[in-house]
């Protein structure tokens, strides 16, 4: 079985909850206080290889890391999950770190990413893993780490026939050249938007921005639609999935980040692409029951047995 290989970063999450986000120059006091692993293309490693647990699948994960206590805590989260690490690092720069509001009465959330050595990442370190690249079944980036090793890397994975995904977070002004290498891209609404300059509110919406991205030479667009689940768009067909539920929604962090690892894992084992999205609908919508990110991501047995039930 071709591997699923992720090209990202790692931060260690320092999660705040608190009724509200403080003033300028204010003091509040918060709920809690959680230590953790993120950075999205880590978290889309750890759902990915969760997705896969029992499967025979592997996720290698592509990063950039210091020299240091958060270096230790990415390390074991990939081993805790089974992600094969593909790290360059560097003793010049830290280990990245991001802070996370987290809304106590709705889990919504609100961050800020200083990514230390995971921005340093290189078209030299994706040079590094060329055939790795090129081995893949499926390659998946976002826009953490420095474009231009994004789209080497995008650029690699379409010459040897690879199956690409773009996670387009955090939003950022993309040119259509890089967005042709894409076999799918996968905004949420503000990152649709971001794209697109369309307002992305409703499905209506979802759909006209979806087809800007396809003018612009994506293969197809996967909108994420927090609770009104996913469209997928392409040139012969459109298809809205809706959210796929499994209890109280504790924290949203995640949740795309568990939907693109479902996704990747699903297309890789063949699914139909509308299957892929409902697997990562599942997902996400399991993911968002737990706190944390990384921490969230289901099992295999987990998502199978909440798509069985319809």
């Amino acid at each position: 079985m071709k591997p699923i290989v992720i090209l990202g970063i790692f931060v260690a999450d320092t999660a705040y909850r608190a009724d509200r986000q403080p003033k300028m120059g204010e003091t509040i006091l918060g709920n809690s206080f959680v230590l953790g692993p993120g950075g999205k293309g880590s978290n889309q490693a750890v759902a990915a290889a969760m997705a896969q647990s029992g499967t025979g699948g592997r996720t290698h994960f592509i990063t950039r890391l210091g020299r240091d206590a958060f270096a230790d805590i990415a390390r074991a989260t990939w081993a805790k999950a089974g992600v094969h690490p593909e790290v360059t690092e560097d003793a010049e720069s830290y280990t990245g770190a991001a802070y996370i509001f987290i809304e106590n009465a709705t889990g919504n959330n609100a961050i800020i990413v200083a990514p230390g050595a995971a921005g340093r990442v290189s078209v030299e370190d994706v040079e590094a893993r060329r055939e790795l690249i090129e081995s893949a079944a499926t390659f998946v980036t976002q826009l953490e780490q420095p474009i231009p090793a994004a789209r080497r890397a995008l650029e690699i994975a379409r010459g040897a026939g690879v199956r690409t995904i773009l996670n387009p977070a955090p939003a950022a002004p993309l040119d259509d050249a890089m967005l042709a290498l894409c076999d799918f891209v996968t905004p949420n609404e503000s990152e649709a938007e971001a794209l697109t300059g369309l307002p992305v509110t409703t499905i209506e919406e979802a759909e006209r921005a979806a087809d800007a991205l396809l003018a612009r030479g994506v293969g197809a667009a996967v909108i994420t639609l927090g609770g009104n689940g996913a469209l997928y768009r392409d040139k012969s067909r459109s298809v809205h999935v809706p959210v796929i539920s499994s209890g109280p929604v504790v924290e949203t962090t995640g949740a795309g980040d568990a939907f693109n690892g479902g996704f990747a894992v699903a297309l890789s084992e063949g699914m139909d692409v509308v299957d892929a999205v409902r697997f990562g609908c599942a997902t996400a919508g399991i993911s968002v029951t737990r706190p944390g990110t990384a921490p969230a991501m289901p099992s295999r047995a987990e998502i199978d047995a909440r798509l069985a039930q319809g």
